[in-house]
């Protein structure tokens, strides 16, 4: 556990059950919202790729061209 996690649980526990529970649920539902995003985004890497490798194609055929900085 970091330095920085040890200090926040120090000063949640400093706090009434109930805002205990509140951040307790809070940090939770992150986690399990990047954890869901996470699996998404593995899932989708094959999808990803073949769509960079056919934008890529479409570039070097000049069917699309970059955009001016």
């Amino acid at each position: 556990m970091t330095k920085l996690v040890e200090q926040a649980f120090a000063k949640v526990s400093e706090l009434p059950e109930q805002e205990q529970n509140e951040i307790a649920s809070l940090i939770l539902e992150e986690i399990a919202y990047e954890e869901k995003w996470q699996k998404s985004f593995t899932n989708s890497k094959t999808q990803l790729e073949m769509l960079a490798e056919e934008a890529l194609q479409e570039y070097k055929q000049g069917k699309i061209r970059s955009f001016p900085s």
